[in-house]
């Protein structure tokens, strides 16, 4: 008797409110403003949306000083630091903000922590955007903790007035045990008021840890350069997930991966259009995964508002009302 091939197809998956809002504001911009629309390093972390958004005329740079004086430039939905704030202004440049709001509140904490001249252990990844951001609020304060086994290099001038904060897109699980160690450390570390990591890298991980122990093969579809994307891999492993694999697009998947499986799981990192998600599903049922269960374990309804400069552009020519944009298109290639 044949084995049914099945998929558990993870939820919550894909975009998050914050890439919702950026990718939108630079779309918003392109049909407002017109093109070129400049956007300081990736909007969000993949490669698709970027190539797509590429086609409808967005330029994106690396450095502020690539984009042409008093042109419009969007800055990432992963946050800049008050110098490129200020270098910007001096090349007086329309500025548009996609920063996520989660991002945001963990670098107004490190202002706060950085006004009570507090040690901060910034807990992330050297050269993220997001952490380039948030250190950039008080450099003099600012600590980057690069997972648990930097821990020990950590130096502090009072173990007594020391807090942690941390990149938004981490694992959970990996976040609190560099805190623990953290703590034998330094045993007056201070948390910070709320949680930093966002809400929705945290539902997708507890998604894929439900699934992960039924799955012979997790299949997670995301960009290379995406925190949020790498860690879900990483958390399929450990929850118990036969073999993990990420891929940017279909063309990727690779059908040896899948020999010998009998259920796979499906799910993508918070930067992600659910078209990609598809493509992929359509491919895993050519290959006779037709049997596809949805494993939802939270609800998302939240959403944020466009970027302030944006919405008082719109607002003045009557076009700020949102609606239901449509998908972005998958090329052939």
């Amino acid at each position: 008797m044949s084995v049914t091939k099945r998929v558990l197809l993870a939820a919550p998956r894909g975009y998050c409110a914050g890439v919702d809002r950026a990718v939108e504001a630079v779309e918003r911009a392109l049909e407002h403003h017109g093109a070129p629309i400049y956007v300081r390093k990736e909007i969000v972390h993949n490669r698709f949306v970027v190539e797509t958004l590429s086609e409808r005329g967005a330029i994106f740079v690396d450095e502020t000083d690539e984009v042409p004086e008093g042109a419009r430039v969007v800055f990432s939905a992963h946050g800049v630091s008050p110098a490129v704030h200020a270098e910007a202004a001096a090349r007086n440049l329309a500025t548009i903000d996609a920063t996520c709001p989660l991002v945001t509140k963990v670098h107004k904490e490190a202002v706060r922590f950085a006004r009570r001249d507090m040690d901060i252990l910034l807990i992330g990844h050297d050269g993220h955007e997001e952490v380039e951001g948030t250190a950039g609020e008080a450099p003099e304060h600012v600590q980057l903790v690069d997972g648990p086994d930097a821990v020990d290099s950590v130096t502090v001038r009072d173990p007594e007035n020391v807090v942690w904060l941390s990149q938004t897109t981490l694992s959970v699980d990996e976040v609190m045990e560099t805190v623990r160690r953290l703590r034998e450390r330094f045993p007056a570390l201070q948390d910070p008021p709320s949680d930093d990591i966002c809400y929705a890298t945290q539902n997708r991980q507890v998604a894929v840890k439900k699934i992960a122990p039924r799955v012979d093969v997790m299949i997670v579809v995301g960009s290379a350069n995406s925190s949020n994307s790498v860690r879900l891999v990483e958390v399929a492993l450990e929850a118990g997930a036969g073999a993990a694999y990420r891929v940017d697009r279909v063309r990727e998947l690779q059908d040896e991966w899948l020999e010998g499986a009998a259920t796979v799981g499906v799910t993508s990192g918070a930067s992600v259009p659910e078209i990609l998600v598809r493509e992929v599903i359509e491919r895993l049922d050519a290959l006779g995964f037709s049997d596809v269960e949805e494993v939802r374990t939270a609800t998302e309804d939240l959403m944020f508002s466009l970027p302030k400069e944006l919405r008082a552009d719109l607002k003045k020519a009557g076009k700020l009302q949102r609606g239901h944009r449509p998908e972005l298109q998958v090329n052939a290639s």
